[in-house]
């Protein structure tokens, strides 16, 4: 009897240690997305990104710790558009969780909810990493980190209802603040409209659509080919001729090859964080656009 009565006082104390109501699991495909559930969940969330701003997001390897991740989340933001479709249908496989399967509440695709640039009319493999849905790199441009916000504050209220209210009011402040931030971006970054960049590969397409800057060439002959040197050889001979203003690539990219246009076009090499945590300024969203709309600004000049 004693036994008993330790063992439901032990189990009243452990339930009174507990708290009301457990943070919302979220794990993200990418850090835009991890950083922007945590501007609208605060909290009430636990998310991590199941990857980083120096790794490419076209090229991970599901591991055992990020199938654990995986098992446990109540719900994934991938950016969907084919972006992750060489390792997110192994790690939805074998984390057996069916909160998080497509079609479910816990599978969240931003790309589902923006306007798509680059919908190839066909698909043909033999011009390189093409994607069928479009380009995925929709984080470049901030409006479409406001549609996708939009969406995830809706999908966290129907997820968890009972802070929908929460959720709501976070959405609505972050939204006041990123207006405000785009506007300012945009004023700051008139004078960049019309210019010509070289990129390293076509994952910028956002952001030049959003700032009007123009792409003149790629250091990679076709999508997901490294640059080879007679294309660069073809490339600055090009530049000869139809000059570009610098050279951009994201964080997570070989330098090598834009230093080289750099060199021999006498044109700036920019790298660009590409996403949260791309360098130590990018530490947010708003770090993230500040950071980019000034290195383009610095190279312009």
């Amino acid at each position: 009897m004693k036994r008993l009565f330790s063992a439901l006082i032990g189990t009243a104390f452990a339930l009174i240690a507990l708290p009301s109501h457990a943070a919302l699991n979220i794990l993200a495909c990418e850090p835009e997305w991890a950083a922007l559930a945590s501007e609208i969940g605060g909290d009430k969330v636990k998310v991590s990104s199941a990857t980083t701003a120096l790794q490419d997001p076209h090229r991970i390897e599901a591991r055992p710790s990020l199938i654990a991740r995986a098992r446990n989340a109540d719900l994934l933001a991938c950016t969907g558009l084919e972006l992750e479709v060489g390792w997110l249908p192994i790690l939805l496989q074998q984390s057996g969780n069916p909160k998080i399967s497509p079609g479910q509440p816990g599978y969240f695709e931003a790309g589902n909810y923006v306007q798509r640039l680059e919908v190839p009319s066909l698909v043909d493999r033999s011009e390189g990493d093409v994607h069928a849905a479009g380009n995925p790199h929709i984080q470049q441009d901030p409006h479409n980190i406001a549609l996708v916000a939009d969406a995830l504050a809706k999908r966290l209220s129907e997820i968890d209802a009972g802070n929908a209210a929460y959720y709501q009011a976070r959405h609505k402040d972050f939204s006041v603040r990123w207006n405000a931030a785009m506007k300012k971006w945009e004023q700051q970054a008139a004078p960049l409209k019309g210019m010509a960049i070289v990129e390293h590969h076509k994952n910028m397409e956002y952001l030049l659509h959003w700032l009007g800057l123009r792409q003149v060439g790629t250091l990679e002959p076709k999508p997901g080919v490294e640059p080879s040197a007679a294309h660069l050889s073809e490339l600055s001979n090009q530049l000869q001729r139809q000059p570009a203003k610098m050279v951009i690539r994201a964080a997570y990219q070989d330098g090598r090859a834009s230093q080289w246009l750099a060199e021999h076009a006498h044109i700036p090499a920019v790298v660009l964080p590409f996403t949260v945590g791309g360098n130590d300024k990018a530490t947010d969203l708003f770090g993230l656009f500040d950071d980019t709309v000034q290195h383009l600004l610095e190279a312009a000049k």
